[in-house]
């Protein structure tokens, strides 16, 4: 069984910045794929960023490669998420996921968090 909890979440204007935080509990979490989903109200869950299991490999959704950063501090079992030039549409819940699998589908991660609210205002 792994644990997440996301931390980070706030109201910022666009061109901002905010770091998401994901901590990880549990014996085997730090041998998962983990990743980053946002849901805003009406849409589905969309993949973010994944990181792997020894910090090597990272993937991005289009539209925020080049703004958001995701890395792994395999000591603390935490993983942050590093977004910047933050714009209106990134609005959403934002969750972290843990998975068996390195995959851009939300039905792929085992275990998510409760989700941490981010809104970008105009």
């Amino acid at each position: 069984q792994v644990q997440l909890v996301e931390s980070g979440g706030g109201l910022v204007q666009a061109g901002g910045s905010l770091r998401l935080s994901c901590a990880i509990s549990g014996r085997t979490g730090s041998t998962y794929v983990i990743g980053w989903f946002r849901q805003a109200p009406g849409k589905e869950r969309e993949f973010v960023a994944a990181i792997s299991p020894s910090g090597s490999m990272t993937n991005y959704a289009d539209s925020v490669k080049g703004r958001f950063t995701i890395s792994r501090d395999k000591f603390k079992n935490t993983i942050t998420l590093q977004m910047n030039s933050l714009k209106p549409e990134d609005t959403a819940v934002y969750y972290c996921a843990a998975g068996q699998n390195w995959s851009t589908r939300p039905s792929r991660y085992d275990y998510y968090g409760q989700g941490t609210q981010v809104t970008v205002s105009s």
